[in-house]
């Protein structure tokens, strides 16, 4: 909750220097019955324009359910769940896909494994596009922050649900359906806003979401700065207005913690990992070629760009090494497993088969897309190590899904990966690294050299203990 009042703190700061503190004091109480009159209003609007609400009835908020990611297990799974413990409820999934039922389960199937009967009732969503963060070059967070609104809005105007579960973390729909009567639950994967993505603003990094224009600009810095904070008070209002606030990791519930307009803490739940299948394949590897193996949608934040770089760093120093246990770095092949959503994922993967060419690795680097639970359980199997180079990624369930097939995991040290995943296990002979937490390219391109030279035994230790 600090982080997310540090603006409105500042600005009554601001207004004390400046009216003093009785114009200062008459200030607070007129923006307080603003507000106030504002969600009386709103109320009222909800009542007036939205449909009545239907007792027992969950509600699922998932615009992309029929993605491959995280949230999308997440929004299967808690699905099945429903039907399972209240097999007389009524499910509606709130979704921009243009599937009907009967293809989004065959999708959940394929994709993840999981078994939902059809009884349940999809709302397509036709403005679906107002949360790309391409549509906004400028402002990104606040235009998808106003788009979700309205695309929550469209939700609720075909139904209103006892029972309103955001499976995706579009925190600006809660207001909206806190105040039409529905009782809000909240499972966050990602905060909008992050002391991280603060920081690094402030100290003017470049990343996928600060543009170089911006990180070398002082200016420019200030005003995202100050932008950030006044979304980040919004946002954290906007979380307040939920009955129940679920996070997938601690990472997620610490920021959380900071930003919502909760006295609650959030409840750490950690998403569902189907790992059994993945838990019964054997640890020793029987291969007929070394390959490492990355799971993640092709989006920008997944940074692939610095796995195949890290990859032909590696290939670079075996060719200049004359020790011939590098000829198995050489030997090797990285094969990128994830999903495209639409253009814009087509797109960027375009990019990547090309930048993979650039590096002189379009004989040893595979993209594999769109493949199903079989296909993925089979890559695993033959995988000795598995890359993951997302910065402040929420959890990481693909990680998880590499431990138990005994892929040994090569992860950024950031996020969910370091606060709750990689981490030393307790053995008999002591305590066993479970993988390699790396930062730059020259820490992933030594990781994956170690992990691709590798002793049998050595490696066998680490699958042993990241199995645990």
């Amino acid at each position: 909750m600090l982080l997310s009042l540090a603006a409105p703190v500042a600005i009554l700061v601001l207004s004390g220097l400046v009216l003093g503190p009785k114009l200062t004091f008459v200030a607070i109480l007129a923006s307080i019955g603003l507000v106030c009159t504002f969600v009386l209003l709103i109320h009222l609007w909800c009542t007036q324009q939205l449909p009545p609400k239907q007792q027992g009835v969950f509600g699922f908020f998932h615009p992309f359910a029929n993605g491959g990611g995280g949230g999308e297990r997440v929004l299967w799974c808690a699905v099945a769940a429903v039907q399972a413990v209240a097999p007389e409820a009524k499910v509606i999934i709130f979704s921009g896909d243009g599937l009907s039922a009967q293809q989004l389960l065959e999708s959940a199937a394929s994709n993840f494994n999981i078994t939902v009967t059809d009884r349940f009732q999809v709302i397509q969503l036709h403005n679906r596009h107002l949360l790309l963060p391409e549509r906004y070059p400028r402002f990104t967070l606040l235009g998808q922050a106003l788009g979700s609104f309205r695309l929550g809005h469209e939700a609720l105007r075909n139904a209103v649900p006892e029972i309103f579960v955001d499976t995706t973390g579009w925190a600006f729909t809660y207001p909206l359906a806190r105040l039409a009567g529905c009782k809000v639950v909240a499972y966050t994967h990602y905060p909008m806003v992050s002391a991280n993505m603060l920081q690094r603003v402030m100290l003017r990094t470049s990343t996928y979401n600060n543009q170089l224009a911006v990180a070398k600009s002082g200016i420019r810095s200030l005003i995202k700065v100050v932008y950030y904070y006044v979304v980040a008070a919004i946002y954290g209002a906007a979380g307040g207005f939920a009955n129940v606030s679920i996070v997938n990791s601690t990472w997620t519930a610490g920021h959380i913690r900071q930003l919502w307009w909760r006295w609650k803490a959030p409840t750490v739940v950690f998403p569902p990992c189907n790992t059994l299948t993945l838990q019964q394949l054997p640890l020793d590897r029987k291969l007929k070629r070394l390959y490492l193996v990355s799971v993640a949608q092709f989006r920008p934040e997944k940074n692939h760009r610095l796995q195949l770089e890290a990859f032909a760093r590696a290939r670079q120093a075996a060719l200049q090494d004359p020790d011939s246990a590098e000829n198995a770095v050489l030997a090797a092949q990285l094969k990128l497993v994830g999903s495209c959503r639409g253009p814009d994922d087509q797109s960027r993967l375009t990019q990547l088969q090309s930048y993979s060419q650039a590096l002189g690795l379009h004989d040893c680097v595979e993209f594999c897309i769109n493949v199903p639970f079989d296909e993925l359980t089979s890559l695993l199997a033959g995988a000795v190590g598995g890359l993951h180079t997302m910065l402040d990624e929420h959890f990481g369930i693909s990680i998880v899904e590499y431990m138990a097939a005994g892929v040994v995991p090569i992860v950024h040290d950031s996020g969910g990966p370091r606060a709750d995943i990689v981490k030393p296990e307790r053995m008999r002979h002591g305590w066993q690294t479970t993988g390699y937490l790396c930062t730059t390219e020259e820490q992933y391109a030594d990781a994956i050299t170690e992990v691709l030279c590798m002793d049998q035994q050595d490696r066998l230790k680490i699958a042993a203990a990241a199995r645990q």
